[in-house]
Protein backbone atom coordinates (compact mmCIF):
# COMPACT_ATOMS: atom_id res chain seq x y z
CA UNK A 1 0.00 0.00 0.00
CA UNK A 2 1.34 3.42 -1.14
CA UNK A 3 0.60 7.26 0.23
CA UNK A 4 0.37 10.12 -1.70
CA UNK A 5 1.61 12.57 0.56
CA UNK A 6 1.17 16.39 -0.01
CA UNK A 7 3.92 18.90 1.29
CA UNK A 8 4.48 22.20 1.39
CA UNK A 9 7.76 24.06 0.43
CA UNK A 10 9.23 23.83 4.46
CA UNK A 11 8.49 20.37 5.26
CA UNK A 12 4.43 20.33 6.59
CA UNK A 13 2.88 17.07 5.11
CA UNK A 14 -0.19 15.03 5.15
CA UNK A 15 -1.26 11.85 3.26
CA UNK A 16 -3.10 13.51 0.29
CA UNK A 17 -4.57 9.25 -0.67
CA UNK A 18 -4.19 5.66 -0.59
CA UNK A 19 -3.09 3.42 -3.80
CA UNK A 20 -3.06 -0.09 -3.50
CA UNK A 21 -3.28 -2.89 -5.97
CA UNK A 22 -6.26 -1.53 -7.58
CA UNK A 23 -4.20 1.65 -8.90
CA UNK A 24 -1.38 3.20 -9.59
CA UNK A 25 1.72 6.08 -8.79
CA UNK A 26 2.48 8.59 -11.11
CA UNK A 27 -0.53 9.84 -12.20
CA UNK A 28 1.37 13.23 -13.44
CA UNK A 29 2.50 11.01 -16.30
CA UNK A 30 -1.20 9.87 -17.22
CA UNK A 31 -2.07 13.59 -17.49
CA UNK A 32 1.49 14.62 -19.93
CA UNK A 33 2.91 15.98 -16.99
CA UNK A 34 6.56 15.10 -15.82
CA UNK A 35 6.38 15.09 -12.18
CA UNK A 36 4.49 15.99 -9.05
CA UNK A 37 5.36 17.72 -6.07
CA UNK A 38 3.80 14.96 -3.85
CA UNK A 39 5.86 12.40 -2.66
CA UNK A 40 4.96 8.12 -2.71
CA UNK A 41 5.56 6.33 0.08
CA UNK A 42 5.26 2.89 0.75
CA UNK A 43 3.16 2.24 4.21
CA UNK A 44 2.65 -1.44 3.78
CA UNK A 45 5.07 -3.65 1.89
CA UNK A 46 3.79 -5.25 -1.02
CA UNK A 47 4.73 -6.70 -4.13
CA UNK A 48 4.78 -4.07 -7.21
CA UNK A 49 5.02 -4.03 -11.02
CA UNK A 50 7.63 -0.49 -12.09
CA UNK A 51 8.08 0.73 -15.62
CA UNK A 52 10.04 3.23 -17.08
CA UNK A 53 8.17 6.48 -17.85
CA UNK A 54 9.09 6.44 -21.66
CA UNK A 55 7.66 2.91 -21.79
CA UNK A 56 4.28 3.67 -19.27
CA UNK A 57 3.93 7.01 -22.17
CA UNK A 58 4.02 4.59 -24.94
CA UNK A 59 1.78 1.85 -23.57
CA UNK A 60 -0.82 4.56 -23.02
CA UNK A 61 -0.50 5.93 -26.56
CA UNK A 62 -0.53 3.15 -27.77
CA UNK A 63 -3.73 1.18 -26.34
CA UNK A 64 -6.56 3.23 -26.07
CA UNK A 65 -8.50 0.61 -23.71
CA UNK A 66 -5.26 1.06 -21.03
CA UNK A 67 -5.42 4.53 -21.26
CA UNK A 68 -9.05 4.85 -20.88
CA UNK A 69 -8.99 2.56 -17.69
CA UNK A 70 -5.93 4.65 -16.18
CA UNK A 71 -8.50 7.99 -16.78
CA UNK A 72 -11.30 5.86 -15.11
CA UNK A 73 -9.06 5.27 -12.19
CA UNK A 74 -7.83 8.92 -12.37
CA UNK A 75 -11.77 9.70 -11.29
CA UNK A 76 -11.87 7.78 -8.90
CA UNK A 77 -8.77 8.29 -6.91
CA UNK A 78 -9.60 12.22 -7.66
CA UNK A 79 -12.88 11.21 -5.39
CA UNK A 80 -11.36 9.82 -2.89
CA UNK A 81 -8.96 13.29 -2.43
CA UNK A 82 -11.78 15.04 -2.34
CA UNK A 83 -13.47 12.75 0.35
CA UNK A 84 -10.24 12.86 2.46
CA UNK A 85 -10.12 16.77 2.40
CA UNK A 86 -14.29 16.67 3.46
CA UNK A 87 -13.22 14.37 6.38
CA UNK A 88 -10.20 16.41 7.50
CA UNK A 89 -12.54 19.45 7.81
CA UNK A 90 -15.56 17.91 8.92
CA UNK A 91 -15.34 14.89 11.08
CA UNK A 92 -13.36 13.70 13.90
CA UNK A 93 -10.08 12.02 14.59
CA UNK A 94 -11.42 8.95 15.41
CA UNK A 95 -13.92 9.07 12.64
CA UNK A 96 -11.11 9.82 10.35
CA UNK A 97 -8.84 7.25 12.10
CA UNK A 98 -11.45 4.26 10.93
CA UNK A 99 -11.77 5.93 7.73
CA UNK A 100 -7.99 5.40 7.06
CA UNK A 101 -7.47 1.97 8.70
CA UNK A 102 -10.35 0.89 6.82
CA UNK A 103 -8.89 1.85 3.79
CA UNK A 104 -5.72 0.38 4.70
CA UNK A 105 -7.80 -2.58 5.37
CA UNK A 106 -9.21 -3.11 1.96
CA UNK A 107 -5.85 -2.77 0.18
CA UNK A 108 -3.62 -4.27 2.39
CA UNK A 109 -6.00 -8.28 2.44
CA UNK A 110 -4.86 -8.33 6.16
CA UNK A 111 -5.97 -7.65 9.61
CA UNK A 112 -2.35 -7.00 10.78
CA UNK A 113 -1.40 -3.48 9.63
CA UNK A 114 2.10 -2.35 10.70
CA UNK A 115 1.69 1.01 11.35
CA UNK A 116 2.95 3.29 14.41
CA UNK A 117 1.45 6.37 15.87
CA UNK A 118 4.15 8.45 14.22
CA UNK A 119 2.92 7.18 10.95
CA UNK A 120 -0.24 7.82 11.81
CA UNK A 121 -0.34 11.27 13.09
CA UNK A 122 1.41 12.45 9.55
CA UNK A 123 -0.82 10.39 8.02
CA UNK A 124 -3.84 12.15 9.23
CA UNK A 125 -2.49 15.85 9.83
CA UNK A 126 -2.73 15.73 13.67
CA UNK A 127 -0.53 15.82 16.81
CA UNK A 128 1.02 11.80 17.98
CA UNK A 129 -1.14 12.26 21.31
CA UNK A 130 -4.07 13.03 19.28
CA UNK A 131 -3.83 9.44 17.36
CA UNK A 132 -2.90 7.76 20.42
CA UNK A 133 -5.94 9.16 21.96
CA UNK A 134 -8.18 8.04 19.46
CA UNK A 135 -6.45 4.32 19.13
CA UNK A 136 -7.81 4.08 22.44
CA UNK A 137 -11.07 4.70 21.65
CA UNK A 138 -11.19 2.70 19.08
CA UNK A 139 -9.70 -0.07 21.09
CA UNK A 140 -12.07 -0.09 24.16
CA UNK A 141 -14.42 -0.56 21.16
CA UNK A 142 -13.59 -3.34 20.51
CA UNK A 143 -12.64 -2.48 16.71
CA UNK A 144 -9.00 -3.35 16.60
CA UNK A 145 -5.60 -4.16 18.65
CA UNK A 146 -2.42 -2.35 19.30
CA UNK A 147 0.36 -3.07 20.08
CA UNK A 148 4.25 -1.58 19.60
CA UNK A 149 4.53 -1.06 15.93
CA UNK A 150 1.64 -2.52 14.70
CA UNK A 151 -2.17 -2.71 14.60
CA UNK A 152 -4.42 -5.70 14.61
CA UNK A 153 -8.31 -5.48 13.17
CA UNK A 154 -10.49 -7.37 15.71
CA UNK A 155 -14.03 -5.98 14.10
CA UNK A 156 -14.27 -4.26 10.90
CA UNK A 157 -17.95 -3.21 11.31
CA UNK A 158 -17.16 -1.91 14.45
CA UNK A 159 -14.90 0.96 12.31
CA UNK A 160 -17.43 1.31 9.61
CA UNK A 161 -19.94 2.24 12.77
CA UNK A 162 -17.68 4.78 13.95
CA UNK A 163 -15.98 5.78 10.62
CA UNK A 164 -19.98 6.64 9.48
CA UNK A 165 -20.47 8.78 6.34
CA UNK A 166 -16.55 9.70 6.42
CA UNK A 167 -16.05 5.99 4.47
CA UNK A 168 -17.78 4.68 1.28
CA UNK A 169 -18.26 7.21 -1.14
CA UNK A 170 -15.28 6.72 -3.09
CA UNK A 171 -15.11 2.90 -2.34
CA UNK A 172 -18.95 3.22 -4.44
CA UNK A 173 -17.00 5.10 -7.19
CA UNK A 174 -14.35 2.44 -7.68
CA UNK A 175 -16.99 0.17 -7.25
CA UNK A 176 -19.39 2.16 -10.11
CA UNK A 177 -16.24 3.36 -12.55
CA UNK A 178 -13.92 0.16 -11.92
CA UNK A 179 -16.20 -2.60 -11.03
CA UNK A 180 -13.85 -3.18 -8.41
CA UNK A 181 -15.96 -5.39 -5.07
CA UNK A 182 -16.72 -2.34 -2.46
CA UNK A 183 -15.67 -3.19 1.26
CA UNK A 184 -18.30 -0.97 2.31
Amino acid sequence: MFSVVARTVVGTQAEAGIIGPEGMTGLALLHGVDRSPNLTVVQIPCRALCIEADAFRQAISGGRSLHDHLLRYAQVFTIQVAQGSLCNSRFTIEERLSRWLLMCHDRADREDLPLTHELLSVMLGVRRAGVTTALRVLENAGALKTRRGGISIRDRSILLEIAGEAYGVPEAEYERVLGLPSQA
